[in-house]
């Protein structure tokens, strides 16, 4: 089996998939899709057997894209769940944190943290981005600035080799995020 998500390694997606999958005893490989259109185009060519996205957030509200990924394809929602968000920022092993010019992340992160970014980095660049774990590894691979920060995972920092610099930077306490499973219509 095959489950299609929203995001790269070390993506809250990738959080979810492994808790559903966790819930229904399911082994499966997990495809990194990055977005919600890959997911839905991937389940209607038979290419994966499950999707899993988010599309909607305590604090950032509708994922956007995912609705307008759903108004687009042809699908039926098999489950529904939610789960806790913690965003953390994260930088490359070394940097400084004043001397980082940029903070990076998916639409939503930056949404879940705009009153943290407000406060704390008031005079820094934010930047939106694909992906927050996309975000965390183009960073680590040099194709984002040295100087630039993502907000994304716990695991994201371990995977791609970054330091967080401050945990659980989102606004509320209690973040949780809705996602869908998504399978083909029978």
């Amino acid at each position: 089996m095959k489950i299609g998500i929203m995001g790269a390694e070390g993506s809250f997606s990738e959080e979810a998939a492994r808790t559903y999958m966790a819930k229904e005893g399911i082994d499966a490989e997990i495809v990194f899709l990055i977005s919600a259109e890959r997911v839905l185009t991937a389940l209607e060519a038979n290419e994966i057997d499950l999707g899993i996205f988010p599309i909607e957030n305590s604090n950032g509200g509708i994922v956007i894209e995912a609705v307008h990924a759903m108004a687009k394809h042809r699908f039926q929602v098999k489950k529904m769940f939610e789960i806790d968000v913690h965003q953390n920022l994260m930088a490359k092993k070394g940097v400084n944190p004043e001397q980082i010019t940029a903070i990076t992340s998916h639409d939503q992160a930056l949404k879940q943290c705009r009153m943290y970014l407000k406060r704390k980095w008031p005079g820094v660049e934010i930047e939106e981005y694909a992906d927050t774990a996309k975000a965390a590894a183009d960073i680590a691979n040099g194709t984002l600035s040295e100087t630039t920060a993502a907000i994304a995972s716990r695991r994201a920092a371990e995977i791609y080799g970054l330091d967080i610099i401050e945990e659980s930077i989102q606004d509320l306490k209690f973040n949780y995020t809705s996602f869908v499973v998504a399978e083909r219509i029978a």
